[in-house]
């Protein structure tokens, strides 16, 4: 059980922790419109979902600029669409993004909300995009879960660079939430590299679900 009288933080990732993802439909989607080769050019994905590493500098950038809000959305399917079979739409782009996402389980949020409800500052730490996240939100209500949401595309960073982490842990102590000896921040992030990286830089004790942060309650 949380000591009550221990305020922690919980810091939240989206995909993966919260929302569920479905990559391979995602890619299969994109397969559709775009062909194979150009699906693994670039996305940097095969149609099970998995890396490749034949992946162009250019198409690289095109994807982190959308991640960190460099290039608007409309930019972004602009890029895309001369690699698509001829009569595709934006539509068809959008629809094929969007199938990446699956459900957000209520319990979930609920769990987000008893953490709150116990005193315990709450916040997200996404690399996301405005399709996706706008969807998610407008959806789940995201925003009324959380005391702030620290996201890629408007940061114009994203995890693991240490920036990152910094730049939440500095706005997290000079808010509400300063951060004592006696308190823990408690990163929830399904990719390791992202919380080996919270770890080195800010020290934060990091979980990969949120069934392993609550089994350390």
């Amino acid at each position: 059980m949380v000591k009550e009288q221990m305020v922690n933080i919980f810091i939240f990732d989206l995909g993966g922790v919260l929302i569920n993802l479905n990559v391979p439909r995602c890619m299969a989607a994109f397969e559709r419109i775009m062909g194979e080769d150009n699906m693994q050019r670039i996305l940097g994905m095969d149609s099970r979902g998995e890396g490749v590493k034949a992946v162009s500098v250019a198409c690289k950038q095109l994807m982190a600029d959308y991640e960190q809000g460099l290039i608007s959305t409309d930019t972004f399917i602009a890029e895309l669409l001369p690699y698509c079979h001829p009569g595709t739409t934006r539509q068809d782009i959008i629809d094929a993004w969007m199938s990446m996402l699956e459900d957000l389980p209520q319990e979930r949020l609920d769990f987000v909300d008893s953490l709150r409800v116990k005193g315990h500052p709450v916040f997200l730490l996404s690399n996301g995009n405005d399709l996706h996240f706008n969807f998610i939100n407008e959806t789940y209500h995201l925003a009324s879960y959380f005391d702030g949401m620290f996201l890629s595309q408007r940061l114009h960073l994203s995890k693991p660079d240490p920036q990152i982490y910094q730049l939440v842990n500095d706005q997290i102590t000079n808010n509400k939430c300063q951060i004592t000896n006696d308190q823990m921040v408690n990163f929830i992030d399904d990719l390791e590299l992202n919380r080996q990286a919270a770890e080195a830089t800010v020290h934060w004790r990091t979980f990969p679900s949120i069934l392993a942060l609550k089994a350390s309650l």
